[in-house]
């Protein structure tokens, strides 16, 4: 055999490995098509069984909510428990309370025990609770406009970024109240 047959051959065997090795994968691709559906269709489809239904939405309520009467005359806090029995999550970004106070902030207690707004607000999850209470994350009621006494009624307002508005009456209860000791 001469140098130009082999190198015939060699070539002949590369091209014939190419063109092997190419419809092995465009019919691989033929048939994981043909295994998954046209894609124009499948991708609505997908987006049909993942996006929530309409009736999906938080669904919120609030309970346990009280203001101890405040040692301060100028602010005072807030506690209270969201619940939220939706099949979607939600977040509270804000509180308002204008009548009360002349600003309220949602604050979050850290892991050294300082405390400072939760400007991100708070979640609450899917079929989840979020807890506002002594000695954790809460609400702060800054330039307060009268110190209330126990009996007084603040009107609240929770802004929630899906479920929107919550007007909640949070009851002014002793400075010492201690709701776990009441049920």
């Amino acid at each position: 055999m001469n140098t130009r047959t082999t190198r015939t051959t060699r070539s002949t065997r590369y091209t014939t490995r190419l063109t092997a090795f190419a419809a092995i994968a465009v019919a691989g691709s033929l048939a994981l098509t043909a295994c998954n559906g046209d894609a124009k269709t499948d991708a609505p489809a997908a987006a049909k069984t993942t996006a929530p239904a309409a009736d999906s939405k938080p669904k919120i309520e609030v309970s346990g909510a009280f203001v101890p009467e405040p040692a301060m005359p100028d602010m005072a806090g807030g506690f209270l428990t969201v619940k939220n029995s939706g099949a979607v999550g939600d977040r509270l970004k804000s509180v308002t309370a204008s009548a009360f106070s002349g600003k309220a902030e949602i604050h979050e207690t850290t892991a050294d025990g300082k405390m400072k707004e939760a400007k991100e607000g708070f979640p609450v999850s899917a079929n989840g609770t979020l807890e506002l209470k002594r000695g954790g994350n809460h609400i702060m009621f800054l330039d307060v406009k009268k110190k209330p006494k126990k009996g007084d009624k603040i009107a609240v307002e929770l802004h929630f970024e899906k479920a929107g508005t919550v007007k909640v009456d949070m009851p002014v209860e002793a400075a010492t109240h201690n709701p776990k000791q009441h049920h």
